[in-house]
């Protein structure tokens, strides 16, 4: 997962820095952001709050 969210993020750092992402005008671009910054988190500290959600709800 810190492999993976490290990828999403470089990936928007380098495309932002390319010109094909504007993050003040793509809002889903943040979203991709949020996601990368929650797997990297969830790979470094092993705490992930959609498998605490999912847990509660019984789905696997």
């Amino acid at each position: 997962m810190t492999i993976a969210g490290a990828f999403i993020l470089a990936s928007l750092v380098l495309g932002h820095m390319n010109g094909q992402f504007d993050v003040t005008k793509f809002g889903w671009t943040w979203m991709l952001a949020f996601v990368g910054i929650n797997l990297f988190q969830s790979g470094l500290t092993r705490f992930s709050l959609m498998t605490t959600i999912l847990k509660k709800l019984d789905l696997k």
